[in-house]
């Protein structure tokens, strides 16, 4: 029998422990990063002081993250890349970075590949010949080396990546959980198996869905969130917005951030409230 997963945005920012918890955020740069969620976690931080000193886990880090690291909730970063493409550095994070009040966990796309494979098999690290021979080793001294039991060759070990919560923004979601990611799927699915809670904010939320990338039994919590990575792109419902970005680039770190946020969060409030006045008023056959 289907479970209705569906829950408020609020109660999902409740499902992030307190302290010391790794969120991961799926998406790649710009691409269907879940903007929604972050603002709503930044805003909890905000009033509550909670949740904090998180470890941010992403393939790719972009806007989502950095205005993360901007707020302070984040203490520690692990992916290959945090920036905004050809928008320039991810301001809050390279400034961060810079006076070194952020812990940075040196990662490459092969060693977060093959710590995630690790703990999709369930041991505690996977092997691999990526690093060798680079000084990648010197900066990670908990990437150890064996010896292939069989041929006698040194590989890299890359330690297995735990995860608490992981979100990932969709363009469409059923209510028990299903989501269908756009086949634009960095390593999402990924992240939806090892993560202890999966978080999916989608676009629209159906009775039924009819493919998916993300299967509900791996899914906690499903919160419909129309332009819920807006201004990130979300390919093919709606393009990135350059506009804002540049906004972003220009009133981070200073006092013009807030109301910008504030206002895209309620750029996003009202996109939801439509959304229900059309279903309210509309017939199923309707609605696309």
């Amino acid at each position: 029998m289907a479970r209705d997963k569906r829950i408020t945005m609020e109660d999902a920012v409740r499902l992030v422990p307190d302290r010391h918890a790794v969120l991961a955020l799926g998406g790649v740069t710009l691409y269907r990063r879940p903007m929604a969620f972050a603002l709503a976690l930044r805003s909890a931080f905000r009033a509550s002081g909670q949740p904090t000193e998180l470890t941010l886990l992403a393939f790719t880090a972009g806007m989502e993250s950095d205005l993360l690291v901007g707020a302070g909730v984040v203490s520690r970063v692990r992916s290959c890349y945090f920036g905004l493409e050809a928008f320039g550095l991810a301001p809050h994070f390279t400034s961060a970075a810079g006076k070194g009040e952020i812990e940075i966990v040196e990662e490459t796309e092969a060693s977060l590949a093959f710590g995630l494979r690790a703990s999709l098999a369930g041991v505690g690290f996977m092997p691999s010949r990526a690093w060798q021979g680079t000084v990648l080793p010197e900066l990670r001294p908990d990437v150890r080396t064996v010896v292939d039991p069989y041929s006698g060759e040194e590989l890299t070990a890359f330690p297995a990546i735990a995860c608490d919560v992981a979100v990932l923004h969709a363009l469409e979601a059923d209510m028990d959980g299903n989501a269908d990611l756009g086949r634009n799927l960095g390593v999402d699915v990924e992240l939806a198996l090892v993560a202890k809670t999966v978080i999916v904010t989608a676009e629209r939320v159906i009775p039924r869905l009819a493919r998916a990338d993300v299967v509900g039994p791996l899914v906690t919590a499903v919160v419909e969130a129309p332009y819920g990575a807006w201004p990130t792109s979300c390919h093919p419902l709606y393009p990135l917005d350059g506009l804002q970005t540049l906004r972003y680039t220009e009133a981070a770190g200073t006092e013009a951030e807030p109301a910008l946020l504030s206002e895209w969060a309620a750029h996003q409030r009202k996109a939801g409230s439509q959304l229900d006045d059309r279903q309210d008023g509309t017939t199923d056959g309707d609605e696309r």
